[in-house]
């Protein structure tokens, strides 16, 4: 798979996530943006842009414990997405951002492919 499908991969999530937000669902919209994450975290630009959404849907539920975390990881994954990433990490605040986590089978099957 080339970055070009996986961008794909991640933009599929992103117009999820939005149409959760003009639903109203914002659970589901993040849900949709941990899934973008885990998919969009070596490529710089769109893991800060996800963390970016991640921070607007802290500021919808007026969660100031999500943004000071999106935050700290958007800097984090300026300057860090290339260098080193816990594989899996939803990126949400309630998980530290240092912490590895398994990988849903689906999105295993499309970060496999670009291998």
């Amino acid at each position: 798979m080339t970055n070009t499908k996986l961008e794909a991969a991640v933009k599929v999530e992103w117009q999820r996530a939005n149409s959760a937000v003009a639903d109203g669902d914002l659970g589901i919209a993040f849900a949709h943006l941990e899934r973008a994450h885990i998919l969009s975290q070596r490529l710089t630009l769109m893991h800060v842009r996800t963390h970016v959404a991640m921070f607007r849907i802290g500021w919808r539920r007026r969660d100031l414990h999500e943004l000071l975390g999106q935050m700290a990881r958007i800097v984090a994954a300026t300057f860090f997405s290339r260098i080193w990433v816990p594989i899996g990490n939803t990126g949400g605040a309630n998980v530290s951002a240092f912490r590895p986590m398994p990988v849903p089978d689906d999105l295993n099957a499309v970060l496999n492919e670009i291998v």
